[in-house]
């Protein structure tokens, strides 16, 4: 097995204080998130970013703000924008922090009911997405919420949308989505080509359990705010770093070790950190 990777998304654009007065909100919350998280063993960052008003956006200058307060705090880990935005954005709002030529971005491949709401990603926007991140130089991580979008994200690479090693997100229990279950992980990952990487986002209590099996399956794991803002039943994170030294200690018991963030870009086909 490769090294495992951890990635922290320590914020999301659904949360709210009101949920958890632990979410980060401003670019120097978000940096000690990050940087935490980081140091306790995260090596990439998933971002969302919220505006003066703690409201999420994806103007590329608030993106700029807070990636810059990362690396001022230390933080080495990989930066991953996300081009998911908020359920509701257009596609062009959603594009913004690309304008910023991020080395990682997310890119989602299927529309997908998301609680009381629909996460609209049409074939046409995929297809945008995927050709200025290609024209931009930036890596796709592919968000998959159902076995469709794997095949969605597959049409990408068959047009030459998307070249190189090819990196896939399982994000599983979005009320409305593909169910959490044991075995829903497993067909998606024989759903994806046997080189592929894989990580998998468990939503709820059930990132702590997904994330332990892909920890013996040989895949990755994202933790964080953003899926879960529990620790245990009843009782909040305090911080994103506790989620991840959690599969951090999971991981070593099972004799896995953790990816850096330049063992990371290896495994992920990243160019190295300049």
């Amino acid at each position: 097995m490769d090294k495992l990777i951890v990635t922290a998304a320590i914020q999301g654009a659904e949360l709210t204080k009101e949920k958890t007065p632990h979410l980060p909100v401003t670019p120097e919350e978000v940096a000690q998130e990050a940087f935490q998280a980081w140091r306790a063993g995260a090596s990439i960052i998933h971002l969302h970013v919220r505006d003066d008003q703690g409201q999420p956006t994806q103007d590329p200058k608030y993106y700029k703000l807070n990636m810059e307060a990362i690396e001022r705090a230390g933080c080495r880990a990989v930066i991953q924008v996300s081009t998911g935005g908020a359920v509701g954005m257009s596609l062009e709002t959603r594009m913004g922090p690309l304008r910023l030529r991020p080395e990682y971005s997310s890119l989602n491949t299927g529309t997908v009911n998301f609680g009381e709401d629909v996460f609209i990603n049409s074939k046409q926007m995929m297809e945008s997405l995927a050709a200025v991140m290609q024209e931009s130089g930036i890596k796709p991580e592919f968000e998959v919420y159902e076995e469709g979008h794997v095949h969605s994200a597959l049409a990408l690479v068959k047009k030459g949308l998307v070249t190189g090693r090819l990196n896939f997100n399982f994000v599983l229990g979005v009320p409305g989505a593909m169910s959490p279950s044991p075995g829903n992980l497993m067909h998606l990952c024989q759903a994806i080509p046997p080189e592929a990487n894989w990580t998998v986002s468990g939503i709820g209590r059930h990132q702590l359990i997904l994330g332990g099996m892909a920890v013996f399956m040989g895949g990755n794991v994202r933790v964080g705010f953003e899926d879960n803002i529990y620790y245990s039943r009843g009782v909040l994170a305090k911080t994103n770093a506790e989620l991840v030294a959690r599969m951090v200690r999971i991981a070593k018991e099972a004799g896995r070790e953790i990816a850096s963030p330049e063992e990371a870009r290896s495994i992920l086909g990243l160019p190295p950190r300049s």
